[in-house]
């Protein structure tokens, strides 16, 4: 994938008009800028918290470490390692083909609302979206933006139409249109993948600072999602 790729924007004749991405490069010059001073900044103002969330992790569960390290895919697909604070017991991922008939998202993601292996402190660190905090680390080092499509897995990717793969031109975000609905575990994959493709097209700092702001008060809010 290349910067002049063309994004079409709906199916079966939904839209008529394709969207050039094009370099923008005040814009990415501008975006990389103020991600490397938030997350810089965030990093260090709330380190206290890092600190203690990091104590409550290993004091409900000394088996594992409190970050969980997992490779995503960035953009163009390049696979990074994302950070966050663990919020599953040590053997999820084995426990995930069990609980595959369970799922509530279609597509390839797996979401389901009870999900079993969340531990106790686990589920408020996800309610309050603590556990992403991590991914500061992501942004400063240029894996993530703070606003982008969230980061999917490599298996995920796998299952990718080549439409769904349009989600990978772009940076990946610790927020984004879906991210930041209210009701974001009553939204199909489809609908996903077409709000990640209308933020590409939309994409400027305007439309950035909505999306962050929109983010802060979903969470706020305490509106629980993932």
């Amino acid at each position: 994938m290349n910067n002049n790729a063309v994004l079409q924007l709906g199916e079966n004749g939904d839209y008529s008009e394709s969207v050039v991405l094009e370099r923008k490069r005040l814009y990415s010059f501008l975006k990389r800028f103020f991600d490397i001073t938030l997350s810089l900044f965030a990093l260090i103002v709330l380190s206290p918290l890092f600190l203690v969330v990091m104590i409550l992790i290993s004091l409900w569960d000394k088996k594992g470490n409190p970050i969980f390290v997992q490779e995503r895919c960035g953009k163009n697909g390049k696979i990074f390692k994302l950070y966050k604070f663990r919020s599953m017991c040590m053997d999820a991922e084995a426990l995930k083909a069990k609980l595959q008939k369970y799922n509530e998202m279609d597509g390839p993601a797996f979401k389901m609302k009870d999900d079993p292996r969340i531990t106790g402190i686990g589920k408020f660190i996800r309610a309050t979206n603590i556990d992403e905090l991590p991914q500061l680390v992501n942004i400063l080092k240029g894996d993530m933006s703070i606003v982008g499509p969230r980061p999917p897995l490599p298996a995920e990717v796998a299952e990718y139409s080549e439409r769904d793969k349009q989600r990978l031109l772009v940076t990946p975000g610790l927020t984004c249109y879906w991210q930041a609905s209210k009701a974001r575990n009553d939204i199909s994959f489809e609908q996903w993948m077409e709000m990640d493709r209308q933020y590409i097209a939309d994409r400027s700092l305007q439309t950035d600072f909505k999306i962050i702001c929109k983010t802060a008060y979903v969470i706020l809010a305490h509106h629980d999602g993932r």
